[in-house]
């Protein structure tokens, strides 16, 4: 099953939040609407950018990956396409 890694983005606190899911779109929703922990400081969250992988495990290795950099220099490359997904 195909799978999304997502990034968001809160003008209220100025911060970006990287998730996967199989449904990225649905999953704004979810942190939108039904806010709980660490999201809830920024709702309304908008999707900045969404890649979809052919599976779960590629999308969540991906996750970890840029959560362990703690980077906003390559959260706003990936975003602007600047970014080399070879690992």
């Amino acid at each position: 099953m195909k799978y999304d890694l997502y990034i968001l983005y809160s003008t209220k606190i100025d911060r970006y939040y990287i998730g996967s899911s199989h449904d990225a779109l649905e999953r704004l929703i979810s942190h939108n609407h039904y806010p709980k922990g660490w999201t809830k400081r920024g709702v309304p969250w908008k999707l900045v950018f969404k890649k979809r992988f052919p599976n779960k495990e590629t999308a969540r290795r991906w996750e970890r990956f840029l959560k362990a950099k703690k980077s906003r220099k390559v959260i706003e490359k990936i975003i602007s396409g600047e970014f080399d997904w070879k690992m």
